[in-house]
């Protein structure tokens, strides 16, 4: 790679989080390069100032020129992909939170629940709702007066964000409780640690990344000799991507690059702009954000060899498909879950005011053997479902495919799940996971793990493949 792309890498900050699909986006603060613009369709153009003069002259009541031209803006963008977008100045705000692993809240991670409520997949430690009492499965019925039945996530997401020392009420029903609960909070900045780990019995350790911030890859360097020091002769070791819906690029290749030999290829990206059409390499001058420093140089070097199983399902998107694709193309690990989501694309940030920005799509990016991902995903190396019996709410969810406008893999055939569209089954699946408890990942109840462990230890996995429950797994 010259030096003009690597410059054009380091001007790259960040790679934001979405909430449900992820977002790999490259963060150019940096003004547009000057490039020859196309003619200009005067036509179009002339029925759009039509459109905009009649709306001004001729609407039930006035409308402000801002509102008309920002929105006009807003659905160019949207109607490209799913994941352009114009970008106010709070969206843009919580993007860059949401990339420094910040943001003012309350301190919870939620998920949609039973009847349509918001519920609780665990408080975040040392947070508000942490420190009042909230537990894993309450469901949040309401926030203040506002009733949250019904609302998507992402908005509930949005009214549970404020400004700091504001106030918020949640009323929550809890099992085994006869009366919804009250809880009073002050949302506060929340510091969302992105890894965690621990040694799951002797010998094997549990890594999981939630999502990929700016501090993963030190955090990750600190987690893994955390736990070498627990453990010097770690015969196995789980990475867990589930639910990770991405966030920053540079944390995807650091993740991957403590894995796999120095200088090797990661992920590649391509698109119209020379700059789309790299190779990102495993070394510190792609994966760390600080030019001085390599957070994965002190790594034991036993981490290099040890046996890996990677978990992943619907949920892992995004920059946690770079980190599974690019380990299972150099066969460094065993790929263990349900198919991936398949967001294979990457949008970069154009900042068009001090406080507003364009999320454009950019680029495809590919698996080191060049796989693409958009739209496709990737494929488990053993298809292992969430529990004994079934795949649970992962059966209903919606990956890339299924989104409208959704980008096409130009490599691959795209393969699009398997829709239980028949109400009967949709009614089973949700009868089912009623009664069942919050899984916690990482726990004594996590099956996914326990079949991780069995593949690590070469003991039979029991996988979901149609016409044979039990195979036998080899430790790689």
């Amino acid at each position: 790679m010259g030096k003009n792309l690597k410059r054009a890498f380091k001007r790259t900050g960040l790679v934001g989080i979405g909430v449900v699909a992820g977002i790999a986006i490259s963060l150019q603060f940096s003004a547009m390069a000057q490039r020859a613009e196309p003619a200009l369709p005067l036509e179009e153009l002339r029925q759009l100032a039509d459109v905009y003069g009649l709306i001004k002259s001729d609407y039930v009541e006035q409308v402000e020129d801002r509102k008309l031209l920002t929105e006009a803006i807003s659905g160019m963008v949207a109607s490209l992909d799913p994941h352009s977008a114009y970008l106010d100045k709070k969206a843009y705000a919580e993007l860059r939170e949401g990339s420094q692993g910040r943001f003012v809240g309350l301190g919870i991670e939620i998920a949609q629940g039973d009847e349509g409520y918001i519920r609780i997949v665990a408080p975040i430690e040392d947070s508000p709702a942490y420190r009042a009492g909230i537990k894993a499965g309450d469901l949040i019925t309401r926030l203040d007066s506002m009733p949250l039945k019904g609302m998507s996530l992402d908005e509930s997401v949005k009214k549970m964000r404020g400004e700091p020392h504001s106030k918020v009420t949640l009323t929550v029903l809890r099992e085994d409780e006869p009366q919804p609960l009250t809880f009073n909070l002050v949302r506060e900045e929340i510091l969302q640690k992105s890894v965690k780990g621990k040694i799951i019995e002797p010998g094997y350790a549990w890594l999981r990344v939630a999502q990929f911030q700016e501090p993963t890859v030190d955090d990750l360097a600190a987690k893994i000799t955390e736990l070498y020091r627990q453990d010097p002769h770690l015969k196995g070791m789980v990475l867990d991507l589930r639910n990770d819906p991405g966030g920053v690029l540079q944390g995807a290749i650091g993740v991957a690059a403590a894995f796999l030999p120095k200088d090797t290829p990661v992920v590649t990206t391509n698109g119209q702009l020379p700059d789309s059409k790299q190779i990102f390499y495993a070394r510190a001058e792609y994966y760390s954000l600080r030019s001085d420093s390599d957070p994965l140089a002190r790594l034991p070097e036993a981490v290099k060899r040890v046996p890996l199983a990677v978990l992943v399902n619907t949920g892992s998107a995004s920059a946690s498909e770079i980190v599974a694709g690019a380990l299972q193309d150099y066969q460094r690990a065993t790929i263990i879950g349900t198919q991936t989501f398949g967001k294979g694309s990457v949008q970069t940030i154009r900042q068009l005011t001090a406080d507003t920005a364009l999320k454009l799509t950019t680029a495809r990016y590919y698996t080191p053997h060049g796989r693409a991902i958009q739209a496709k995903g990737i494929a488990p190396d053993l298809h292992v479902n969430e529990y004994a019996d079934g795949d649970g709410l992962n059966a209903l969810r919606m990956r890339e495919a299924d989104l409208s406008r959704h980008l096409s893999n130009d490599r691959e055939a795209e393969v699009s799940k398997e829709r239980r569209d028949e109400l009967e089954e949709q009614a089973r699946i949700l009868a089912l996971e009623k009664k069942r408890k919050p899984l916690e990942y990482g726990s004594a109840g996590d099956f996914q793990l326990a079949q991780a462990l069995n593949h690590l230890k070469g003991l039979p996995v029991q996988t979901a493949r149609p016409g044979s429950a039990i195979v036998q797994a080899a430790v790689k």
